[in-house]
Protein backbone atom coordinates (compact mmCIF):
# COMPACT_ATOMS: atom_id res chain seq x y z
CA UNK A 1 0.00 0.00 0.00
CA UNK A 2 3.05 2.27 0.15
CA UNK A 3 3.53 4.96 -2.46
CA UNK A 4 5.93 4.35 -5.30
CA UNK A 5 8.75 6.83 -5.98
CA UNK A 6 6.80 8.14 -8.99
CA UNK A 7 3.71 8.70 -6.87
CA UNK A 8 5.75 10.47 -4.19
CA UNK A 9 7.15 12.73 -6.91
CA UNK A 10 3.64 13.48 -8.18
CA UNK A 11 2.47 14.30 -4.67
CA UNK A 12 5.48 16.53 -3.96
CA UNK A 13 5.02 18.39 -7.25
CA UNK A 14 1.31 18.93 -6.56
CA UNK A 15 2.01 20.36 -3.13
CA UNK A 16 4.76 22.62 -4.51
CA UNK A 17 2.53 23.92 -7.31
CA UNK A 18 -0.36 24.63 -4.93
CA UNK A 19 1.85 26.28 -2.31
CA UNK A 20 3.72 28.48 -4.79
CA UNK A 21 0.46 29.54 -6.42
CA UNK A 22 -0.91 30.69 -3.06
CA UNK A 23 2.25 32.49 -1.93
CA UNK A 24 2.63 34.28 -5.27
CA UNK A 25 -0.98 35.44 -5.55
CA UNK A 26 -1.78 36.27 -1.90
CA UNK A 27 -0.30 39.82 -1.79
CA UNK A 28 -2.16 40.84 -4.97
CA UNK A 29 -5.36 39.21 -3.72
CA UNK A 30 -5.19 41.22 -0.49
CA UNK A 31 -4.72 44.49 -2.39
CA UNK A 32 -7.52 43.72 -4.86
CA UNK A 33 -9.86 42.63 -2.08
CA UNK A 34 -9.12 45.80 -0.09
CA UNK A 35 -9.73 48.00 -3.13
CA UNK A 36 -13.05 46.30 -3.87
CA UNK A 37 -14.13 46.43 -0.23
CA UNK A 38 -13.15 49.98 0.65
CA UNK A 39 -13.12 52.10 -2.52
CA UNK A 40 -15.59 53.23 -5.14
CA UNK A 41 -14.10 53.94 -8.55
CA UNK A 42 -15.19 53.95 -12.19
CA UNK A 43 -15.29 50.45 -13.60
CA UNK A 44 -15.44 48.74 -10.20
CA UNK A 45 -18.18 46.37 -11.36
CA UNK A 46 -16.13 45.45 -14.41
CA UNK A 47 -13.03 44.82 -12.29
CA UNK A 48 -15.05 42.67 -9.91
CA UNK A 49 -16.46 40.68 -12.84
CA UNK A 50 -13.01 40.24 -14.37
CA UNK A 51 -11.59 38.98 -11.06
CA UNK A 52 -14.33 36.34 -10.80
CA UNK A 53 -14.24 35.41 -14.49
CA UNK A 54 -12.16 32.23 -14.00
CA UNK A 55 -14.97 30.82 -11.85
CA UNK A 56 -17.44 30.81 -14.74
CA UNK A 57 -15.18 30.29 -17.74
CA UNK A 58 -14.37 26.74 -18.86
CA UNK A 59 -10.90 25.99 -17.42
CA UNK A 60 -9.72 25.04 -20.91
CA UNK A 61 -10.41 28.61 -22.05
CA UNK A 62 -8.31 29.96 -19.18
CA UNK A 63 -5.50 27.56 -20.05
CA UNK A 64 -5.63 28.53 -23.72
CA UNK A 65 -5.52 32.22 -22.83
CA UNK A 66 -2.45 31.59 -20.68
CA UNK A 67 -0.83 29.69 -23.52
CA UNK A 68 -1.49 32.54 -25.95
CA UNK A 69 -0.23 35.21 -23.56
CA UNK A 70 2.57 33.41 -21.70
CA UNK A 71 3.75 30.95 -24.34
CA UNK A 72 7.26 31.39 -25.73
CA UNK A 73 5.81 33.31 -28.67
CA UNK A 74 3.13 35.12 -26.69
CA UNK A 75 3.33 38.88 -26.06
CA UNK A 76 4.13 38.41 -22.37
CA UNK A 77 5.91 35.06 -22.49
CA UNK A 78 8.36 36.13 -25.19
CA UNK A 79 9.38 39.22 -23.21
CA UNK A 80 9.82 37.23 -20.00
CA UNK A 81 11.93 34.66 -21.82
CA UNK A 82 14.03 37.24 -23.66
CA UNK A 83 14.69 39.65 -20.82
CA UNK A 84 14.57 37.48 -17.70
CA UNK A 85 14.89 33.90 -18.92
CA UNK A 86 11.52 33.04 -17.31
CA UNK A 87 9.46 30.39 -19.08
CA UNK A 88 6.00 29.31 -17.95
CA UNK A 89 4.71 27.17 -20.81
CA UNK A 90 5.23 23.43 -20.28
CA UNK A 91 6.99 24.03 -16.96
CA UNK A 92 5.87 23.43 -13.38
CA UNK A 93 5.93 27.19 -12.87
CA UNK A 94 3.23 27.42 -15.54
CA UNK A 95 1.15 24.93 -13.56
CA UNK A 96 1.55 27.19 -10.53
CA UNK A 97 0.48 30.20 -12.61
CA UNK A 98 -2.61 28.37 -13.86
CA UNK A 99 -3.47 27.27 -10.32
CA UNK A 100 -2.99 30.81 -9.01
CA UNK A 101 -5.33 32.22 -11.63
CA UNK A 102 -8.03 29.63 -11.00
CA UNK A 103 -7.82 30.06 -7.22
CA UNK A 104 -7.54 33.85 -7.26
CA UNK A 105 -11.31 34.57 -7.26
CA UNK A 106 -11.84 32.32 -4.23
CA UNK A 107 -9.05 34.08 -2.38
CA UNK A 108 -10.25 37.58 -3.22
CA UNK A 109 -13.84 36.73 -2.32
CA UNK A 110 -12.99 35.42 1.15
CA UNK A 111 -10.61 38.28 1.96
CA UNK A 112 -13.02 40.91 0.67
CA UNK A 113 -15.85 39.61 2.86
CA UNK A 114 -13.53 39.61 5.87
CA UNK A 115 -12.40 43.20 5.22
CA UNK A 116 -15.99 44.36 4.75
CA UNK A 117 -16.81 42.85 8.16
CA UNK A 118 -14.16 45.02 9.85
CA UNK A 119 -15.75 47.90 11.75
CA UNK A 120 -14.82 51.02 9.80
CA UNK A 121 -15.07 53.08 12.97
CA UNK A 122 -11.85 51.43 14.13
CA UNK A 123 -10.12 52.60 10.96
CA UNK A 124 -11.52 56.10 11.34
CA UNK A 125 -10.36 56.24 14.96
CA UNK A 126 -6.86 55.17 13.91
CA UNK A 127 -6.80 57.85 11.22
CA UNK A 128 -7.84 60.55 13.70
CA UNK A 129 -4.88 59.55 15.87
CA UNK A 130 -2.57 60.48 13.02
CA UNK A 131 -2.15 57.16 11.28
CA UNK A 132 -1.69 57.17 7.53
CA UNK A 133 -3.96 55.08 5.31
CA UNK A 134 -1.16 52.57 4.79
CA UNK A 135 -0.42 52.34 8.52
CA UNK A 136 -4.12 51.87 9.35
CA UNK A 137 -4.40 49.15 6.74
CA UNK A 138 -1.33 47.29 8.00
CA UNK A 139 -2.00 47.66 11.74
CA UNK A 140 -5.79 47.61 11.97
CA UNK A 141 -7.57 46.29 8.89
CA UNK A 142 -5.17 43.53 7.93
CA UNK A 143 -4.91 41.88 11.38
CA UNK A 144 -8.70 41.90 11.76
CA UNK A 145 -9.07 40.34 8.30
CA UNK A 146 -6.75 37.43 9.13
CA UNK A 147 -9.59 34.85 9.31
CA UNK A 148 -10.65 35.70 5.76
CA UNK A 149 -7.04 35.67 4.55
CA UNK A 150 -6.56 32.20 6.01
CA UNK A 151 -9.80 30.96 4.48
CA UNK A 152 -8.97 32.41 1.08
CA UNK A 153 -5.44 31.00 1.11
CA UNK A 154 -6.59 27.51 2.05
CA UNK A 155 -9.41 27.51 -0.49
CA UNK A 156 -6.96 28.58 -3.18
CA UNK A 157 -4.51 25.90 -2.03
CA UNK A 158 -7.20 23.22 -2.27
CA UNK A 159 -8.22 24.55 -5.68
CA UNK A 160 -4.60 24.38 -6.79
CA UNK A 161 -4.41 20.73 -5.82
CA UNK A 162 -7.41 19.99 -8.03
CA UNK A 163 -6.50 22.06 -11.07
CA UNK A 164 -6.90 20.15 -14.35
CA UNK A 165 -8.35 21.86 -17.41
CA UNK A 166 -6.30 25.07 -17.34
CA UNK A 167 -3.17 23.20 -16.28
CA UNK A 168 -3.20 20.50 -18.96
CA UNK A 169 -4.01 23.05 -21.67
CA UNK A 170 -1.22 25.43 -20.66
CA UNK A 171 1.60 23.12 -19.57
CA UNK A 172 0.50 19.71 -20.90
CA UNK A 173 0.88 16.48 -18.90
CA UNK A 174 4.63 15.91 -18.62
CA UNK A 175 5.72 13.30 -16.03
CA UNK A 176 8.16 14.75 -13.53
CA UNK A 177 7.62 18.33 -14.72
CA UNK A 178 3.92 19.24 -14.87
CA UNK A 179 2.08 16.03 -13.96
CA UNK A 180 0.19 16.94 -10.80
CA UNK A 181 -2.31 14.69 -8.99
CA UNK A 182 -5.34 15.32 -11.26
CA UNK A 183 -3.26 14.89 -14.40
CA UNK A 184 -1.67 11.70 -13.08
CA UNK A 185 -5.09 10.30 -12.16
CA UNK A 186 -6.31 11.07 -15.67
CA UNK A 187 -3.26 9.35 -17.17
CA UNK A 188 -3.72 6.20 -15.07
CA UNK A 189 -7.38 5.92 -16.08
CA UNK A 190 -6.30 5.84 -19.73
CA UNK A 191 -3.96 2.84 -19.46
CA UNK A 192 -4.85 -0.82 -18.81
CA UNK A 193 -4.32 -1.82 -15.19
CA UNK A 194 -4.00 1.75 -13.98
CA UNK A 195 -7.21 1.79 -11.98
CA UNK A 196 -5.50 0.85 -8.71
CA UNK A 197 -3.02 3.73 -8.96
CA UNK A 198 -5.77 6.13 -10.03
CA UNK A 199 -7.84 5.09 -7.01
CA UNK A 200 -4.89 5.48 -4.64
CA UNK A 201 -4.05 8.95 -5.93
CA UNK A 202 -7.74 9.91 -5.85
CA UNK A 203 -7.93 8.97 -2.17
CA UNK A 204 -4.80 11.03 -1.51
CA UNK A 205 -6.34 14.00 -3.33
CA UNK A 206 -9.52 13.71 -1.26
CA UNK A 207 -7.51 13.46 1.96
CA UNK A 208 -5.40 16.51 1.09
CA UNK A 209 -8.45 18.58 0.17
CA UNK A 210 -10.26 17.62 3.37
CA UNK A 211 -7.14 18.40 5.40
CA UNK A 212 -6.87 21.83 3.75
CA UNK A 213 -10.52 22.66 4.44
CA UNK A 214 -10.37 21.37 8.00
CA UNK A 215 -7.12 23.24 8.59
CA UNK A 216 -8.71 26.41 7.25
CA UNK A 217 -11.64 26.06 9.67
CA UNK A 218 -9.34 25.38 12.63
CA UNK A 219 -6.97 28.26 11.86
CA UNK A 220 -9.89 30.62 11.29
CA UNK A 221 -11.38 29.74 14.67
CA UNK A 222 -8.02 30.22 16.36
CA UNK A 223 -7.59 33.60 14.70
CA UNK A 224 -11.08 34.74 15.73
CA UNK A 225 -10.51 33.49 19.28
CA UNK A 226 -7.23 35.42 19.45
CA UNK A 227 -8.93 38.58 18.25
CA UNK A 228 -11.60 38.15 20.89
CA UNK A 229 -8.94 37.86 23.61
CA UNK A 230 -7.16 40.97 22.33
CA UNK A 231 -10.37 43.00 22.42
CA UNK A 232 -10.99 42.00 26.01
Amino acid sequence: MGLTPDEIGILALSLRVALVSVVASLPLAILVAFALARFSFPGKTLVDAFVHLPLVLPPVVVGFALLVLFGRRGPIGSLLDQWFGIVFAFRWTGAALASALMGFPLMVRAIRLSIEAVDRRLEVAARTLGGSRTWVFASVTLPLAVPGIITGAMLSFARGLGGFGATITFVSNIPGETQTLPLAIYSFTQVPGGDAQALRLSLIAVALSLAALAGSEWLTRRAKAGQGDDRR
